[in-house]
């Protein structure tokens, strides 16, 4: 059946041209009306991995001589460490998509490196800034500032660096670096961000720095440490790392499987389709949510091409509720929301349980997916920690996304399987990670129709 896809934008006053998430939906927006249901079918490109090309580009700004990536994100979190690293003192050159950044020599910046909607890029950069013999100073959007920072600057404080946060750990912050000594230290949570930070720092400390986590989380630093010669020991759920020079290196960054999952979950759970996703990441700790998927019965196809790179094909089949388990969570933990969309498509109840993380997020991902399906006519029970989610009937409805590029996708994606239109409000939160979403929609949900020339 046919897909059209009504897109109208409005201009408003957000500082970086997307609504603050707790403003009202009328001000500063992007609406996408999406009218369904339709199959997905033929190949999407996601982009880059996010949470790798952050990491790519920082360590190159620290790797004395230059190092070239391919393949980066083309969103705004990854055009801003971009920036970050180029206030910092390292010299980016972009020569037809392969960017060239020359580092090791970096110096106090003049300006506030301001990360915008990303919570990884000002977080990781914060635990570099503690390593460095100078004052930097750290920002981003609205909702970066609402974002706990108080869990990275406790051990960086540890560590010897003076941190200074708003309210008692929130963005903006000062860091005062340099002078750091190796820790002992023992996250809340299992967190790559607040594990990244502390490595990082560890980098410029003397002596051993060792996090330990409650359960694994992503190992993008820990791989790509080493690879660039740090000394880097991994042991279950303990990381540690001791004072190293980082040496340059050419990366090409595989794509992004929190990207991809909007796509094959979706497919997997809407008869006809059939839809690939070439060149996924899934490195450890990274194919969580397939795995949810299978256990749901989706009918997935998944080819190594490389050391961590898969084409993973996913099928429409029928698929059944699960129970999604604490310890999984870290693994998935920004594929729940579209995991939920695949939960609603489902036969009976699936459970999210240990996802607490998500009410840290951009917004609180927990409320947001709950209205999101509720709008829809989902039932959704809301627990502290997770979600219920029975599956039935996807209608339409209006969903604000609350400028949350992953609940303004997961939208799009509920919305290709809903029997009535569905409304998207600003939708404009998914240049955070994937501008090109829209016209790859249009590529493989049949029919789409893009209509930009309507204000709101």
């Amino acid at each position: 059946m046919r897909t059209v896809c009504y897109l109208r934008r409005r201009v408003g006053n957000s500082r970086h041209g997307c609504a603050p998430p707790a403003a009202p939906a009328q001000t500063g927006t992007v609406i996408v009306t999406i009218a369904g249901p339709s199959a997905l079918r033929g190949t999407v490109r996601v982009p880059g991995d996010k949470s790798i090309s952050h990491r790519a580009l920082m360590m190159a700004a620290l790797a004395p001589g230059t190092s070239r990536v391919t393949g980066l994100s083309d969103g705004d979190d990854v055009r801003r460490t971009l920036a970050a690293i180029s206030a910092l003192g390292a010299e980016v050159t972009d020569l037809d998509g392969v960017v060239e950044v020359t580092g090791g020599s970096l110096a106090e910046p003049v300006m506030t490196l301001d990360h915008g909607n990303s919570g990884t890029g000002i977080r990781l950069m914060t635990g570099i800034a503690a390593g460095l013999p100078f004052r930097t100073r750290l920002d981003g959007d609205d909702s970066v500032r609402s974002r706990p920072m108080e869990r990275i600057a406790t051990p960086l404080r540890l560590m010897g660096a003076r941190v200074e946060g708003r309210d008692g750990g929130y963005a903006p912050l000062v860091v005062d670096g340099g002078g750091l000594r190796g820790i002992e230290y023992t996250t809340p949570v299992a967190s790559a961000q607040i594990k990244s930070a502390i490595l990082l720092a560890g980098l410029s400390a003397e002596g051993m720095t060792t996090v330990h986590e409650p359960a694994v989380s992503r190992r993008h630093t820990e791989e790509m440490l080493a690879a660039r010669g740090a000394p880097v020991v991994v042991e279950g759920t303990t990381t540690s790392v001791t004072p190293s020079t980082l040496s340059p290196l050419d990366t090409t960054v595989a794509a992004d499987p929190s990207q991809a999952a909007f796509w094959l979950a979706t497919a997997a759970a809407l008869p006809g389709s059939e839809l690939t996703v070439p060149g996924v990441y899934l490195g450890p700790a990274r194919r969580g949510f397939l795995d949810v998927l299978l256990r749901m019965g989706a009918d997935l196809v998944i080819e190594q091409v490389s050391a961590d790179s898969y084409d993973v094909t996913a099928r429409g089949s029928a698929l059944e509720a699960t129970d999604v388990e604490p310890g999984e969570v870290p693994g998935l933990v920004d594929e729940i929301p579209v995991l939920a969309v695949a939960a609603a498509l489902a036969e009976g109840t699936t459970r999210f349980r240990g996802a607490g993380e998500l009410r840290v997020k951009e917004t609180d991902r927990l409320a947001t997916v709950t209205a999101m399906l509720r709008a829809l006519g989902v039932t959704v029970v809301e627990h502290p920690d997770g979600l219920d989610v029975t599956g039935g009937r996807l209608g339409g409805g209006t969903v604000d996304s609350f400028g949350d590029h992953r609940i303004a996708m997961a939208a799009a994606m509920a919305a290709v399987a809903a029997r009535e239109p569905v409304t998207v409000l600003r939708f404009d939160a998914v240049a955070t990670s994937y501008p090109g979403f829209l016209d790859d929609l249009g590529s493989c949900a049949a029919g789409v129709v893009l209509d930009p020339g309507h204000d709101a």
